[in-house]
This record gives structure tokens, sequence and C-alpha cells, in this order.
């Protein structure tokens, strides 16, 4: 014998109705079959507020109960015709007519008594039982409906009844033997004794069948819903949720106790006794396989099996030196809850028996704080112990598994995985059976904190990153165009998502949780965007509280730099091609980056020297390996390097500084490349990272422009001043010429001291061969003295330092 239980979803009208008489149909041809039905989705709620109304003394009641009926009718029209129809509707008039007389009742009294609740909850599920079972015979599965209220026997509990296993057992097996045809029994409801209509409270249906699968032996129980089993978390919160094919019945009581909805605890209890197996499957997708809960030795290889997480939650905090060695402390702490009817979610207790924290539900706070308050008065009064303290709007969110106890690590993954998106841990306890870490977080962190976790332990196929980019110029554009590129590689061999969440320029900005396409943000962005400031972009990007949410500055702003720190104690990560920043004051430059550390988040700036050229990391990883970098020499200017490349006989000065604007070599405004202060805030950025304490002060620059040139008030005017100076700008460059030798802008940090000239060097120097736009860094150090080490490449354009910008989001994905 099988026991199959289909849902309110599953039988909520005709359409969903017809799928499961499918489904038994196919399932009767091998079995005999006990099928518990609830009530038609909705149908319950209903009832609740026709309770209420009639209470109230609302005549409205009546018009719900009309709407229950018509409901009802309407379905078994669909389904039934002929004399089948015929008695299906009298039956459903019949057990309407009951129902206005149980509510009429209520409204003479003006109260429900807890027994009369009862007794009107039952309905929803005798109508769906009627109809359900005369269209499985209609259809030719010879059925034969049974009343619950006939099987299961219970207390007088009125609401959530205790049940007698033993004579429920007995009853059941003698009504159920002898019956050669499928049995079809109306779940949730019971009967007392004294033949007291009874309720078996939440999840109620599937502790019906549960108790009879337990009853008769069954083979199998198949609890049949909208999704297709338990899944890993729950799917409206975490988007890339999926069905697990297997658990352990510990597993899944674990899951259900915190939070997860598919099955209710009390419901695995009976058949768990006898380890008759679960089968949770889908009503409108029946060829999925579903998760089967059963005693399978066979252990999944991962070590969290699933997510679950419980909202609204408070936690109460009895704190104070008089509990120390007194035994009886938890005794009455829980009694007095117990009293108060308050049930504990969570517990945590200090190895130093001074502090006690518990967990539970929000609306039971006002409750609990005098529970215990009362109970801890004299100790409170002498101050023994502080009054209770409580946290309100919090969440506990439990990873559950039974290989977790085989698991090395797994606390310390979980906390760094939080830590990194800012989610602070308010308390944590793990089960004495390891197979539950349970965390309480604020609810505000929840939706986070479960995708956090649910990539962290590769529950999730893809890991999702979400970008807010600031400054969508030339080097802004060309990234999202190379990100449009490759999305669908990153996502498919390497599994992420990389999602552009917010993007702006100088007038607007764009947000959109959902995310922006790479292709036509433009047009939204112009469209509707609104007013873009940077204080405001931040305070948004913030609220949207993502996962693994990484802000990119485009820019070269030096106000887009002062939000950097606001964007590090955020606990989002940074990525700067705007080199202000780590350039700026040397307290802010480390300021910013103790923030990333403290914060548990990543400040990446390759792009500041060298493009998308390894630089930075380069010599980063030399001063962490423990090598000593004494002098450096470097070529740091592809906008520089370009115009002496291209500074010919056939090409003047001006024009080919108008060149490199037009094919974006330069800043926006030349005179930083012309003048070399971006060199000097390279080399300044390169000598930090070796560990000078160094401002941009210090560094000497050698300026090879005319100073009245840097007189001009615009940009206009400081290329017309180029032009003005032909003469010594070709004198210059015949002179090298006349060497044999090529003009090179190069910096150097030697001894504390940095400078950046332009100099004229032969053939035998690096630099010498240099095309292009390229950028040369010669590094001499404790383990590369006679033969320095040496990066070379591209140093400036979009291309390179959006490659180098996509290279740093890689870097913080790959974490």
């Amino acid at each position: 014998m099988r026991v199959l239980k289909f849902g309110g979803t599953s039988v909520a009208n005709a359409e969903s109705i017809q799928k499961v008489i499918k489904i038994v149909q196919e399932k009767a041809k091998n079995e005999k079959l006990v099928i518990v039905v609830s009530a038609f989705s909705g149908v319950t709620n209903l009832l609740i507020g026709c309770g209420k109304l009639a209470q109230e003394g609302n005549a409205a009641y009546k018009n719900t109960i009309r709407e229950s009926e018509k409901r009802h009718l309407t379905v078994a029209k669909a389904l039934l015709s002929g004399k089948s129809l015929e008695l299906i509707v009298f039956k459903i008039q019949a057990i309407t007519k009951e129902l206005e007389d149980i509510c009429h009742g209520i409204a003479l009294l003006n109260e429900i008594s807890p027994r009369t609740n009862d007794y009107l909850l039952g309905f929803g599920e005798r109508l769906s039982a009627l109809i359900i079972a005369e269209s499985l015979n209609e259809q030719g599965v010879k059925t034969r409906q049974i009343d619950a209220r006939e099987l299961i026997i219970t207390d007088e509990n009125f609401g959530n009844a205790k049940v007698d296993f033993d004579l429920t057992f007995v009853k059941t097996k003698s009504k159920l033997s002898d019956i050669q045809e499928n049995i079809l029994v109306n779940g949730f409801v019971a009967a007392s004794r004294k033949r007291h209509y009874t309720t078996l409270g939440r999840g109620g249906s599937d502790y019906s069948a549960s108790i009879i699968a337990a009853a008769t032996d069954a083979e199998m129980l198949e609890l049949w819903t909208d999704v297709s089993g338990v899944m890993t978390a729950d799917p409206q919160v975490v988007e890339t949720a999926y069905p697990l094919e297997k658990l352990s019945y510990e597993e899944a009581m674990e899951l259900s106790h915190f939070g997860a909805k598919i099955i209710f605890p009390p419901s695995i209890q009976p058949v768990l006794q006898k380890e008759i197996p679960i089968l949770i499957k889908n009503t409108f997708a029946p060829h999925e396989k579903g998760t089967l809960i059963s005693k399978d030795e066979e252990k999944d290889a991962k070590s969290v099996r699933g997510l679950s997480h419980v909202n609204e939650i408070a936690l109460f905090t009895l704190t104070g030196g008089g509990m120390v060695g007194v035994t009886g402390t938890v005794s009455r702490l829980f009694s007095a809850l117990s009293i108060y009817q308050v049930n504990v979610i969570f517990i945590t207790q200090a190895s130093s028996e001074h502090t006690i924290t518990v967990g539970i539900k929000q609306n039971n706070v006002e409750k609990a704080r005098t529970a215990i308050n009362s109970e801890f008065e004299a100790e409170i009064v002498l101050s023994k112990i502080e009054p209770v303290q409580v946290e309100e709007g919090l969440s506990v969110v439990a990873l559950i598994g039974d290989n977790m106890k085989a698991s090395i690590g797994l606390s310390g993954r979980t906390f760094s995985a939080l830590g990194k998106n800012g989610i602070n841990v308010r308390a944590i306890a793990q089960g004495s059976t390891e197979r539950n870490i349970s965390v309480v977080i604020s609810q505000k962190d929840v939706v986070k904190a479960m995708n956090v976790l649910h990539e962290q332990f590769f529950l999730s196929k893809v890991k999702k990153i979400h970008l807010f980019l600031m400054g969508v110029g030339y080097v802004g554009k060309t990234f999202i165009a190379q990100l449009n590129e490759q999305a669908d590689y990153l996502r498919e061999e390497f599994h992420i998502d990389i999602k552009i969440i917010a993007l702006s320029n100088s007038k607007k900005m764009l947000f959109d949780e959902r995310s922006i396409s790479p292709q036509g943000w433009e047009n939204r962005l112009q469209k509707d965007g609104e007013k873009a400031r940077a204080e405001l972009f931040v305070e948004k990007m913030k609220a949207l509280n993502l996962r693994n949410s990484v802000f990119v500055d485009n820019t070269a702003s030096a106000s887009i730099s002062e939000v950097y720190e606001k964007v590090l104690a955020g606990n989002i990560s940074l990525v700067a091609s705007n080199k202000i920043a780590t350039s700026s004051a040397y307290s802010y430059y480390k300021r910013l980056n103790e923030l990333a550390t403290k914060n548990n988040v990543k400040f990446l700036y390759e792009t500041n020297v060298g493009a998308g050229l390894p630089v930075i990391t380069t010599i980063q990883n030399m001063i962490k390996s423990g090598d000593k970098i004494f002098k450096i020499e470097a070529v740091l200017s592809g906008s520089l390097n370009f115009i002496f490349n291209n500074f010919t006989e056939n090409s003047s000065f001006y024009d080919t500084v108008r060149q490199a604007m037009r094919e974006g070599y330069t800043e926006p405004d030349p005179r930083i490349d012309l003048g070399g202060v971006d060199v000097m805030r390279k080399i300044l950025i390169l000598a930090r990272e070796v560990g000078a304490k160094m401002e941009l002060e210090a560094v000497e620059n050698k300026k090879f422009v005319p100073a009245a040139c840097f007189e001009s008030d615009s940009v206009d005017d400081f290329l017309a001043s180029l032009k003005k100076q032909e003469a010594y700008f070709e004198k210059i460059r015949k002179t090298a010429e006349k060497r044999g030798e090529k003009l090179r802008f190069i910096a150097t940090y030697e001894n504390g001291k940095a400078r950046v000239e332009l100099q004229s060097v032969n053939p035998q120097k690096p630099y010498y061969q240099l095309d292009g736009k390229d950028n040369i860094v010669v590094i001499y150090s404790n383990r590369y003295k006679k033969q320095p080490l040496v990066v070379k490449g591209a140093g400036a354009g979009a291309e390179v330092t959006a490659s180098g910008i996509f290279a740093d989001i890689i870097s913080i994905a790959n974490q």
C-alpha cells in the first residue's frame, strides 16, 4: 500500500484536480492507494474569516458561505456529469446548509469556542474529499471515501489535538485492511473519543497522511505539492535554490524546524519511527524526481545540504554574576517561559555561566519579558542578575547537513562569508549532533545572508556579483562592452554571473535591482536616470544591501574618491581606475586600506599604474613574500610614451598631443599628463606600495613643458600655447635624434626619494625599445639585484584599462 497526500495548491481548481486524477490513475495500476486530500487552496482561510464575521454578528458571513458554495459547485460541474453531478451538488448543498447553521449559532452567541472552531474548519476538507472521490470513480479509479474522523482519534485539545496513536492504529488497520478499492480520506480533521470534531493543527493534512501510512505499514508516503521537492533554500529568497534528491529524516526535520515550509516536523515522526520513506513530488511536474526522505545510509558528499531561516525573532539575554555556579537557573528560565506559553526557538549559554541567551518569536516579546523579569525579580532587585536585555528585528539562519560534523572549518567559512558582506552575527548555536549551525542576524540581512551562504557552500550553480559603476565614459563604455562579450563564458566556464545594478555619469544615475543590460544601457540612463549625486549613489547602493557588491570608479574625479570611505565602511568592495585617492594624503591612502582589511573587503586599484599591467599586484606579492625593493625605474605614462613615439619630423608636438587626446590616451585635461602630475601620482603609488610614507609634494618634478603654457585658463588655451612653443619642442626632439636617442618621461624611486623627468635615452636602456603607448617598470630588489624584474606592455588606452578593471572584479569574485 502507498499513501498519497495532495495539498491545497494541488487541488485548487478543476484543472489542478484533473492533474491529481491522472497521477492517481497511473499509480493505481500497480498497487492499492490511500489518498489524503486537503481543502481547496484558500478555503480554510475563508472559513476562518467566516467564523470571525459570524462572531462579530456581521451578516456578511452569509456571502462568504455563498462564495464557498459557488466555488465548490463550479469545480464539481467541471469534473462531473449526469447522476454523479446531481448527487454531489445535493451533498454540497447539504454540507453548505450545515455550515450555515453552525455560523448562525456563532452569530447568535457572538462567540466561537475552540471546539466549534474545529468543527467549522473541517468543512473545507469534507467538501474537497467529496468532489475528488466522486471524480476518481467517474474516471475509472475505484475509490471509497472514508471520513478521517473514523480513523484518527485524539484528545480534546481543540486547534492542535494530540493523537492517541494506539487507538488510532487499531481503528485504521481495522477499517482499511478489508477494503479492496483505493481509499480517499479527508486530511487535517480527526475526532475525540467523545466523537467531537478536532483538527491536527498546522500541517494537519501531512500529519493525517503520515499517521495513516504508519498505521497501515505503507511502502511509502508521497506528499504532492507545488514544488519539486525540498529545496536547498527558500526559492523566494534564493532564486538559485534547487530541489534535493535525497535527505535523511533528521536533515528534513532540522530544515522544517527552521522554517522550511515543505513539510511540518510532526508529520515526519510517525513514519520515521517505522522507517517508511517519504517522497515529496510536484503535482504540476510529476516527471521530476522530487526529494526522497529516508534512513538511507548513503550520504551526500556536500557538508551543507540546505539552508533554512526563521524571521521575526527576538533575543532575550539574561546576564549576571548571580547565575555563576547556581543550579536550576536554566530550569527556572524555561519553566517561566513555559507557564506563559512562550516557545524557545534558539538557545546559547556562555561557558562561564554568566550569560544565557534564548530566541523566541517576536509576537511573544512582552509575555517573555514579563515571565523572565517576574521569575528573577529577587535577583534583579539585589543586582545579582540584570533586567533581561531584549533585541528585536532578528532572524535565525540555519545550515543543515548530516556530514557537517565531518567537515573542518565549516564555522570559519560561514563567518568569513558573512563578514565579507558586512553581516553581523549576534549569536550562534550548534547542536550536539553537529548537524546544524544556527546564527542570529538582523532580519534586514536575511536575503543577503541566505544567498551568500548558498553560494559559499556550492549550493548555487553560479556566484552573482553586483556591480555599481561610477563613470561610463570611454573606459566605462569599453568595460561594459567587454562584460557583454564575456558574460556567457564567465557563467558557463567559471560559474560567475556579473550583474550591473547601477551606473552613473556626471549628470545622471540609474538603478535597477534586477540588473541593467549591457545592451541599450545608454538610452535607459538618458531616459530613466535621475540626477547624479555621488553621496546619494552610495546611500542607495548600501540600502539595496546586495551580496557580493562591488563599487567601480572609472572617473578621474576627486569628489568621487571622497566617498570611498563610506563604500568600504559599508562592506562593499571597491575597484578604482581613478588614482586620486591612492595618491592623495598618505593618511587617507592608509585609512582606505585599513578599512578594507577591517571590513574584510577588497580595495583594488591595479589600473592606477600601468592600466592592465600587473604592476601593483607584482609589487604587493614581492613584499608579502619577504622581498625588499630598493629601486624602481619606470616609464609610467602611456600617454606621454605615445606622444614621444609619434612626435616626428612629420608631426608637430601640438598635432601629436591632439591625436593622443582623440584616441583616449590622455586624461580629458592633457595638462595632467604633460605637466607630469599623472606620472608623479603613479610613482608615488608604487613608492607607497613598497612602504614609503610619502606625500605627492615630495616627488620631484622636472617639467619639460614651459611654465607659460600652464598659465592657460582652459584646455583650448593650453593647446594653443603648445602650438606657440613648437620651436622649443622641435629643438628637444632634434637633439635626441642627433644622438641616436629617444625621448622618454621617466619616473624613479630610490633611497626613499622619487622624481619624474624627461630623459633622452640610448639604445642600451630598457626604455629605448618602447612602442606606442607601452609602459615599462624595472624593479630592483634583494632577489632581483643584477637582473631586475621587468614588467612591460600597453599602459594606456580604454581596452587595456577596462581589462584591468575586469581582472580586479574577477579577483574579487574568486575570493
